[in-house]
């Protein structure tokens, strides 16, 4: 026996108690231990034996500390596969979560009890594999094919009670998983129960697999995991335990070698690491109760959502009465939503938009507030004044926070008599949906404020990405170079159209231009704006007929047209008849001769753009590491998770071949394909980009 599993006997029963903390994962450890376990409850002549967990959960999954390394014997089928050979009865008593793996033992036991807040599921696609332990055979013989394949193929968690309405578990009951499992042991023996292994119950009924496999390829946009776990549930109808499980097992080690596998694994690691900075070991975060919000549009609403949502009082501040109101309606509207989906009671709707909520006309409002967040117009002189004022009446010690997307942070500091104090928050639009959260450090932010902004991003369940002071920080700076490209290949021949079409087809939720009209073409409109009246440098390519659509109050989505017609509503996307000629006029215009473009090329320019980008903002410390730059896009723009970000792609694809891809195009447009130095770097030196991961971790 291992100490990662407890032995003991209570009359004739076995008690093998899980004691592998934090989560009773399943290493190595604790695979000798059940193994172990289970052989000596045979010879010491137990009638049954009881498997649970100590602690808060039962096996919550595999390992993740074994994950890329060589597995260790016994292997997890193998351990499934001796507890279900037992000629003792074997019992599951379950509570916490039961995952992957370890739902997988419970499945080799033979009966299953939980207590009513226990969750199983087999998420394992998430991370680019299948069930591997025999997950695709048993569950579809206790919960029949469809249950099984919408498990299996979304990875989503279940509770009890639904897990019991299939089959998964036999029992609910409140209690000790110890106490409740002992009961039910004996329960079982005293009523007779015999044996009851999965593996010989008869296999399920079929389905149309053919068309399932498709329409899961499809739905995943290109993730073969998901479809390949449906070859593998194909097999327990079709074969007997035996093979089938042979059959599962081929499939998992052909997906353990592919790069999406890879890429998940990437972004499975990358998203715990991204908000551990070694900037902040050992800073305490100022104290976050009550926060303020100036400006109840949608991204105010989204943000003082969010926070009511987190537990948190918040002040609304607009200019008007009437301003206030409708941004109550706004938020209300929110919360509305997460009531009808079960996420708040009734009586929580009540107290959040009655109470915890406060709206206001005065900066007074906010003298108390511990943090404060802007989500005005992006103009800097309006945020200028926004901040003067704040300066004139938050107490010291308060965090002062600008939502921008693009402006300097470092300017709108300098309004202040505390630029320590003021941090850029970013949030994504929706802000109460989306995930990202970038925290823009400026030069003079102090070290608690920062920790603070990850703090409150912890707090709004956000991924918190450090941030750099730049044009766009790191998202959309190097969203504005990719989408250059799109343009330039507009210009040179491709469609708006086709654009979409190929990136979508590599997995992006969108393209490029469906993004901008659901945006609002306007966005872009102000940032070129912005830019030209700055000055553009000579060399830069540069384009009108999208600024005619704007002229022409086009804006996407939210006026019914945009690069597509939105007449017969939002999810129409019919190409808007006006944009080729628009685009037709603006070659001619420019004397460009246009060529085709096949996808392939499409996505390589689109990704190499990115990419070349990307490693400036790294380059520059912008960005801290190239994970920052990975989960920035993957929780902010739609990248596609199973491709693990765009510099986990370029270090699959092969850094060498995608900089002598940029150093060609070079020639023919020299100011926009410049290499990054970075690129070059890791190049000449043999590197990828996931080197310097490791270095910073």
């Amino acid at each position: 026996m291992t100490d990662a599993i407890g032995y003991e006997l209570d009359g004739d029963i076995a008690i093998l108690k899980a004691q592998n903390p934090p989560v009773n994962a399943l290493g190595h450890a604790v695979r000798v231990g059940l193994v172990d376990g289970i052989e000596r409850a045979e010879q010491d002549g137990a009638k049954a034996v009881l498997i649970y967990g100590d602690g808060s959960t039962y096996f919550a999954g595999a390992d993740i500390r074994e994950f890329g390394k060589k597995p260790l014997e016994p292997g997890l089928p193998g351990v499934c596969d001796r507890i279900e050979a037992s000629p003792l009865l074997v019992v599951s008593a379950m509570h916490g979560t039961a995952l992957g793996g370890g739902l997988e033992v419970a499945l080799s036991t033979h009966y299953r009890i939980a207590v009513p807040s226990a969750k199983v599921g087999l998420p394992e696609v998430l991370l680019g594999i299948l069930p591997g332990a025999g997950g695709t055979q048993r569950l579809p013989r206790v919960a029949g094919v469809e249950a099984a394949l919408d498990l299996i193929t979304t990875g989503r968690h279940i509770k009890a009670d639904e897990a019991l309405k299939l089959g998964i578990i036999d029992k609910i009951e409140s209690g000790e998983p110890r106490e409740i499992g002992l009961a039910y042991v004996r329960e079982l023996i005293d009523t007779g129960a015999t044996r009851r292994p999965v593996s010989e119950m008869a296999a399920p009924e079929p389905v149309e697999f053919d068309a399932v496999y498709d329409a899961v390829l499809k739905k995943g946009r290109g993730q073969v995991s998901p479809a390949t776990a449906v070859r593998a549930v194909q097999a327990a109808c079709e074969l007997p335990f035996k093979q089938g499980m042979a059959r599962e097992r081929e499939l998992f080690m052909e997906l353990m070698n592919t790069d999406q596998r890879e890429g998940l694994i990437h972004a499975f690691f990358s998203e715990r690491a991204v908000s551990k900075l070694p900037e902040l070991k050992g800073v305490e975060p100022r104290p976050l109760n009550a926060i303020g919000v100036i400006g109840g549009g949608t991204m105010g609403a989204g943000i003082a959502t969010a926070a009511l949502l987190s537990g948190l009082t918040v002040t609304m501040l607009e200019m008007s009465p009437e301003a206030a109101e409708a941004a109550k309606g706004r938020i209300s509207g929110n919360l509305q939503g997460a009531l009808k989906r079960g996420k708040i009671s009734a009586e929580q709707f009540e107290a959040l938009t009655e109470k915890a909520l406060t709206l206001a006309t005065d900066y007074d409002a906010l003298k108390d507030a511990d943090l404060v967040i802007e989500a005005v117009f992006e103009e800097m002189e309006v945020k200028k004044k926004v901040f003067s004022q704040l300066d004139a009446v938050c107490k010291p010690g308060a965090v002062l926070a600008t939502n921008t997307s693009y402006l300097d942070v470092n300017e709108i500091a300098a309004m202040t008599s505390r630029p320590a104090d003021v941090i850029g928050l970013h949030f994504f639009s929706p802000a109460h949906v989306m995930k990202l959260l970038e925290v823009v450090v400026a030069d003079k932010t102090a070290p608690d404020v920062v920790a603070t902004g990850f703090a409150l991003g912890k707090r709004l369940r956000k991924i918190s990405v450090r941030a750099g002071v730049c044009d766009g920080f790191i998202g959309n700076r190097i969203l504005s170079t990719y989408r250059t490209c799109a343009d330039h290949m507009i210009l040179d021949g491709a469609s708006p159209y086709q654009i979409d079409q190929a990136l979508e087809a590599f997995g992006f939720a969108m393209g490029p231009f469906a993004v901008a009209d659901l945006a609002g073409l306007d966005i872009g409109w102000a940032v070129r704006k912005r830019k030209r009246a700055e000055g553009l440098d000579p060399r830069a390519r540069d384009s009108s007929y999208a600024d005619k659509l704007c002229e022409d109050g086009h804006f996407g989505q939210k006026t019914g047209k945009g690069y597509y017609d939105y007449a017969a509503g939002p999810r129409s996307r019919v190409p808007n008849p006006d944009v080729l000629p628009l685009i037709e006029a603006e070659r001619a215009a420019q004397g460009i001769t246009p060529r085709e473009f096949s996808d392939e090329e499409i996505v390589r320019r689109y990704m190499a753009s990115m990419v070349n980008e990307a490693a400036k903002v790294v380059g520059e410390g912008i960005a801290r590491r190239p994970l920052d730059v990975d989960m920035t896009l993957l929780f902010g723009y739609g990248f596609p998770r199973y491709r693990g970000g765009p510099l986990k792609w370029a270090d699959l694809e092969g850094l060498p071949e995608l900089l002598a891809d940029i150093q060609s195009w070079s020639e023919e447009d020299p100011y926009f394909w410049q290499p990054a130095p970075l690129l070059e770097k890791l190049v000449a030196e043999g590197r990828k980009f996931d080197d310097l991961n490791k270095d910073a971790s």
